[in-house]
């Protein structure tokens, strides 16, 4: 244990040290997506876009009655925004070894830095949907206050928890290579089972239960708590105790699966 929380330590330290070449490679991904492509950067931005119009456009057409006396656009967005970021985030660490696989094969560069490469174009991208659902906010007229600050403190936490998780999926997905599809499908299902569109206290005491062992119900019902009903974290601290235990978990058991695997992954690629 105190070799896993020592790897974990100098993973750390090496993504503050390393921090302007983890921007400079982002910088270059980002763009990277977009060459040859007509409209270019416009599609990473119309079908999240088209998807909450869609969502706006069904549930506004046959829901009687807004979420708590919010309109179903202000309610939804704040939720969705980081659920987005999740889903890319993990698609894209999880191939993010196969990406760069030229540098994983140079003995001297540090491939733990890699998945941070993906997380952080993800960022770049997730940054304009935050100031979108402040937009959202504005144009339903719906009361900011200090308490939407907060979503800094859920980011920071979603950011983190994606580290240690796309640490484990780009080294598992080395040596297993239907992790990619494999994660397709679960942040699919995931979405679904994530209370992003419906509403949690109206289900069955067991299936409340059940929600708040995922780490993506804190996040999102965090985000409307900050954004919508002017609640802070510290008014739940079971659920926020048990959150940070989990992204520690999961900072830990990717570092040190990622550290076992890692003197394999340039002979696989």
């Amino acid at each position: 244990m105190r070799k896993v929380f020592h790897e974990l330590k100098v993973f750390l330290g090496e993504i503050w040290e390393k921090r302007g070449l983890i921007w400079s490679l982002a910088k270059n991904d980002f763009k990277a997506q977009f060459a040859g492509s007509f409209f270019g950067i416009l599609w990473q931005f119309v079908l999240p876009v088209v998807t909450m119009f869609v969502f706006w456009f069904v549930f506004t057409t046959f829901k009687s009655q807004p979420v708590d006396d919010i309109p179903f656009m202000a309610w939804f967005v704040p939720a969705y925004v980081p659920w987005m970021f999740f889903t890319e985030s993990m698609n894209g660490t999880t191939s993010s070894l196969y990406t760069y696989s030229y540098l994983v094969k140079k003995i001297r560069f540090r491939t733990a830095l890699l998945p941070l490469v993906k997380i952080t174009t993800c960022l770049l991208i997730n940054v304009f949907f935050i100031g979108f659902i402040f937009l959202i906010e504005i144009v339903y007229q719906v009361h900011l206050t200090w308490y939407c600050l907060q979503f800094l403190y859920y980011y920071a936490g979603l950011i983190l928890f994606s580290i240690g998780l796309g640490w484990l999926l780009a080294s598992v997905s080395v040596l297993f290579k239907d992790t990619a599809p494999l994660v397709n499908v679960v942040t699919q299902l995931g979405f679904w089972l994530t209370p992003i569109f419906w509403i949690v206290d109206s289900m069955p005491p067991w299936v409340q239960m059940l929600e708040k062992v995922n780490p993506m119900y804190y996040v999102t019902k965090g985000f409307r708590d900050s954004f919508l009903y002017n609640i802070g974290f510290w008014n739940y601290p079971g659920q926020t105790i048990f959150f940070w235990c989990l992204v520690l978990f999961m900072l830990s058991l990717g570092a040190y699966v990622f550290h076992k695997l890692r003197p394999h992954f340039a002979d696989v690629l």
